[in-house]
């Protein structure tokens, strides 16, 4: 005959209200016997964390073999069976739970801790895998790994991050400490001395050391401190540790460069060419025209005519994910390296937005604007996005000349949105404008060297442009004669005061 009894019952009132403050999983259960056998368990009290289903209190006096039926006989199992019956606490530490069900996943790792408690069991569930998941992720994304040193038993803990900066196999485990001193380049153990003499004092360490891994030398970030028991002694040491090689390597190159324009500094012309190739590499004209998605563009660049007065001017033309185009060009105000390292700067950035889905052109230059006031840097931009389905051209302009769009034999700038300096306001806002673009119509995106000389007004100069765009897209309109080859004529003379970049683009039919 069955035996339901439940030897926990007077006090589910009690554990439950204890539980229900609890913010993580914890269950309590009543065993069910049959024939004096543990042939289930009851929930007799829950914290209110769902579980995988989602569900919460409601599985009060429901029976585990109901509510997770693949657990029946498993390993979890056998654990409540045998804590139940010596009252020895018990910890399964990967145990994996898998189900088959739509909206659940699929294979689920946990540590599952249990205790007897009140004639029933008290049952702590923590979820690892996704934890562990967020925590490697990251390590990877940040060329992280922490380590923990116990310094009375001298376990010591690496997380897998650790591993992957060390280049070693998990499953030797971490490096010993004798080994990792002899990994430290003998230049640097001076620095680990200085950090272990500033744990020692009570503060948290933070330095660079290098190690070497294989055939490769590593600079490694340590930031460490001391945890200490409750007479002040030292009791384990954590540590996060960061390989910063890349960075190191990129100041160094840097470095490098500065150095040898100080040594050539003597001429002027020795910072012009330096920086004119910082700005060829950071963005090299291509010299064929680009096919894009629904377009077709040519870019054309310009250095200044005099020397020392490279400046930040840049362009950006990409086909995006969803199909759409992204076409930008801005101006870093300024000359020399502080103007193309500005400029390498937001073109970087913009790369960076764009792989990230930020694609509308009002918050891309919020995000521009935003970065220069932290760089300390103004500049001009426009960007826009063109929606080769719609014919629609999405742009927004900060402090920048609009784009002239030539039709037929016209042309005339793109009626211009307002639209701050890049720099000039943090809290500054960039309005989207639209324009419907049709086939054949020439787009051009230029900065202000095209327009702008010393001895010519700048609105004779823009006239003499829309003269000259308006020629080529008549003749192209009545000849089908490809107008970008053409438009490279706009560059015939370096204006002596300021780089000139522009970015034309032919709608395809």
């Amino acid at each position: 005959m069955a035996d339901d009894r439940t030897p926990g019952e007077p006090f589910v009132a009690q554990v439950q209200e204890i539980l229900a403050a609890i913010p993580s999983g914890c269950t309590w259960l009543l065993p069910v016997t049959e024939a004096g056998e543990v042939a289930d368990f009851t929930v007799a009290a829950t914290s209110g964390q769902a579980d995988l289903y989602g569900r919460g209190v409601e599985r009060r006096q429901a029976r585990l073999s109901e509510l997770y039926p693949t657990m029946v006989g498993g390993p979890l199992w056998t654990l409540y069976r045998r804590v139940l019956a010596d009252g020895v606490p018990g910890e399964l530490r990967d145990f994996e739970y898998e189900d088959k069900s739509a909206g659940v996943v699929a294979h689920s790792r946990f540590v599952v801790s249990v205790r007897r408690v009140l004639g029933g069991l008290l049952v702590w569930w923590q979820r690892s895998d996704e934890h562990e998941r967020r925590l490697d992720r990251t390590e990877q994304l940040g060329s992280l790994g922490w380590a923990e040193y116990d310094l009375v038993s001298g376990r010591v803990e690496w997380s897998p991050g650790m591993f992957r900066l060390f280049g070693r196999d998990p499953a030797e485990g971490p490096l010993p400490r004798v080994e990792q001193a002899a990994a430290m380049v003998a230049e640097d153990r001076g620095i680990a001395e200085t950090a272990w003499q500033t744990l020692d004092a009570g503060s948290t360490s933070d330095v660079t050391v290098r190690f070497r891994t294989g055939t490769a030398v590593k600079h490694l970030r340590i930031l460490s401190e001391v945890a200490r028991d409750a007479d002040g002694a030292p009791v384990k040491i954590y540590a996060v540790v960061q390989d910063v090689t890349a960075r190191v390597d990129s100041r160094s190159a840097i470095e490098r460069l500065a150095d040898q324009l100080r040594v050539r500094e003597t001429t002027a012309l020795a910072e012009h060419r330096l920086a004119a190739q910082l700005q060829n590499m950071i963005q090299p004209v291509p010299a064929a025209p680009l096919a894009l998605r629904g377009l077709q563009a040519i870019v054309g660049y310009l250095p200044a005519g005099k020397a020392l007065r490279v400046g930040g001017d840049w362009y950006h033309a990409q086909t995006l994910p969803d199909g759409r185009v992204l076409l930008a060009v801005g101006d870093v105000a300024g000359h020399g390296l502080d103007a193309a390292s500005g400029m390498a700067h937001l073109r970087f950035a913009l790369v960076a937005w764009l792989s990230i889905g930020i694609h509308d052109p009002g918050q891309l230059l919020g995000h521009l604007n935003r970065l220069c006031a932290q760089l300390g840097i103004t500049g001009t931009a426009v960007v826009g996005c063109h929606d080769p389905a719609s014919g629609t051209l999405s742009w927004a302009r900060a402090g920048h000349l609009p784009p002239l769009l030539s039709r037929a034999g016209t042309t005339e700038e793109l009626p211009r949105p307002p639209g701050l300096l890049l720099g000039a306001d943090q809290h500054a806002g960039y309005p989207v404008a639209a324009a419907r673009l049709e086939p054949g119509d020439l787009v051009l995106f230029y900065t202000d060297g095209l327009v702008e000389r010393r001895e010519i007004g700048a609105e004779k100069m823009l006239a003499n442009v829309k003269e000259r765009l308006s020629a080529v897209s008549a003749l192209s309109a009545a000849s089908g004669e490809d107008p970008l080859a053409r438009l490279r004529g706009l560059l015939r003379q370096a204006n002596p005061d300021d780089d000139t970049c522009l970015l034309a683009v032919r709608v395809l039919p």
